[in-house]
């Protein structure tokens, strides 16, 4: 059984055990459980569930596994024959979660 959820402004097709890493978001629990109610598919051997944007009663259960930070990405800016040149950078905090459970 797998299913595509959306969180952080992406989607993401998730299955059973398997880890991803996410955007950081607020919703981590104190025992460090994560619930992604934006389920916009779920599907199985035989059948597949659309949402209309989103499965009614879905959701996917998560636990962390860790806080990481993604890539560095540099921001260049630069205007030719003015001598201005800006550089700055940025890393994603990001939230490392394993897939536990696909209920709906």
């Amino acid at each position: 059984m797998y299913a595509v959820i959306e969180t952080g402004g992406k989607q993401y097709r998730v299955e059973k055990g398997d880890v991803i890493d996410v955007e950081r978001q607020a919703e981590v629990g104190d025992d460090g459980a994560v619930k992604f109610d934006r389920v916009l598919m779920i599907g199985g051997q035989d059948d597949v569930q659309l949402g209309a944007p989103t499965v009614d009663g879905a959701v996917v259960k998560a636990s962390l596994v860790d806080e990481v930070r993604g890539p560095k990405i540099r921001v260049f800016k630069m205007k030719k024959r003015k001598g201005y040149r800006r550089t700055r950078g940025h890393r994603q905090d990001l939230l490392r979660v394993r897939i536990d459970d696909i209920a709906g």
